[in-house]
């Protein structure tokens, strides 16, 4: 094995190392999720080069000043201010969704009108419209990290993949017996998962637009959908209150989670796959053990529905959002609330960190978005302007761009 290059990640915080082996190129990351300002580099080097023989001696003092660098960057903790940049009357009918892409230089729309839009996020200008889908486009994806393909799910039970530089469609995956409502890439872009009203979820070869497995196990809508970091597992979640990890190369069920009284709203890995998050509509998050399938802690405290909840990206913080106008933050180590974020005025139906952690977007049927310092739970910024619902919101993975969707039916970018 011969190492070729580094690469540095910065969120979460690691190292990627591109090396050869029997004249193949191959890459694995080495993650740093407890790096933090005041680390000891020289020991941590050590300690890489302890557990991985492609970092020799002669690479020491590059990987030091790789190591400084990230730290450099944790340091930088991102006070931004968003001001609105533009509003986007994206379509016709109601909007469905919103995805960026990982640079956040393009976004997605979905629509009743049964298209999807791509838009340039620096200008605001729409740069194609995907037409075909015979009904409500609803699911919308990037292939994150690489943004060259878009993957659609519609109520017209199908899934279509098409090209971000020319708009083409490569494929369109039939199958589904029912409306398809979630979907998602894997981590390598190889797959696309669909999650379907009909109880099932199917994943699908996106080179030869072949359906490759199917995952039947639920009682009732799959309503969620995740790979882990790895694309080993997919995770779904389903109004049967029940979630189930799967083998994603052999369509085997590894884990069923059960614990839940009512459907599920989220279910999620956290980024090095040994947590699972869980949000339900009993009012209650639950986190499990991602390798036994065991149930770690339930999170209390919310009055009402959970609608949406997250991990940030080192997996150190949970938060979650409720139908009870609150959302909470939660430490996964000591599973105790941290802070409690107070004065939205409706439900909160989207929550997400920004990429270094210190950051919390919310969206709401109050009709505005509001920014807040992860830490303390002090609102730090209100988002206005929408005349209706937000159902939508995301930062980009620089974290200076928020894209808020609302049923007033614009998209509005806030930089």
């Amino acid at each position: 094995m011969k190492l070729k290059s580094f690469l540095l990640r910065y969120y979460p915080p690691g190292i990627m190392l591109e090396y050869e082996k029997s004249g193949e190129l191959k890459t694995k990351s080495i993650d740093l999720l407890d790096l933090g300002p005041s680390t000891d580099v020289s020991a941590l080097v050590e300690e890489i080069q302890q557990a991985e023989p492609l970092i020799t001696a002669s690479r020491t003092e590059q990987v030091k000043l790789l190591i400084q660098r990230l730290q450099e960057k944790l340091g930088q903790h991102s006070n931004h201010t968003f001001y609105l940049f533009k509003v986007l009357r994206a379509h016709i009918l109601p909007l469905t969704n919103v995805a960026l892409n990982k640079s956040g230089s393009c976004f997605i729309t979905g629509s009743y009108d049964r298209t999807c839009k791509l838009w340039d996020t620096a200008s605001g200008e729409e740069l194609n419209t995907l037409e075909g889908h015979r009904n409500v486009v609803y699911a919308v994806a990037f292939n994150n990290p690489y943004g060259d393909k878009i993957a659609t799910g519609s109520f017209d039970k199908t899934c279509k993949l098409w090209s971000v530089e020319t708009g083409q469609c490569y494929h369109t995956f039939r199958g589904h017996r029912a409306e398809i409502v979630c979907l998602s890439f894997n981590p390598q872009s190889t797959l696309v998962a669909t999650g379907s009203m009909d109880t099932t979820a199917k994943l699908w070869n996106i080179q030869n637009g072949e359906e490759v497995l199917t995952l039947t196990g639920h009682s009732a809508e799959i309503v969620s959908l995740s790979f882990n970091t790895s694309g080993d597992r997919i995770m779904t979640g389903s109004f049967d209150h029940t979630v189930i990890v799967w083998d994603a190369g052999t369509g085997r069920k590894v884990h069923t989670l059960i614990g839940h009284c009512a459907e599920i709203s989220s279910a999620l890995f956290n980024w090095d796959c040994s947590l699972i998050l869980t949000g339900s509509m009993d009012k209650t998050c639950m986190l499990w053990d991602a390798t036994n399938g065991k149930c770690m802690a339930t999170l209390t405290g919310h009055e009402d529905e959970i609608l949406d909840s997250c991990f940030d990206y080192t997996g150190k913080l949970i938060a979650t959002a409720s139908a009870d106008g609150t959302a909470r933050i939660f430490s996964a180590a000591t599973r105790k609330c941290i802070a409690k974020l107070e004065g939205h005025e409706g439900d909160i139906s989207k929550i997400s960190f920004n990429p270094q952690g210190n950051r919390l977007l919310t969206g709401s049927s109050d009709k505005t978005a509001r920014i807040w310092d992860a830490q303390t739970g002090q609102c730090l910024q209100v988002l206005e302007g929408h005349t209706d619902e937000i159902f939508s919101c995301a930062f980009n993975y620089k974290g200076n761009i928020v894209i808020t969707g609302s049923k007033d039916n614009t998209c509005r970018i806030w930089r």
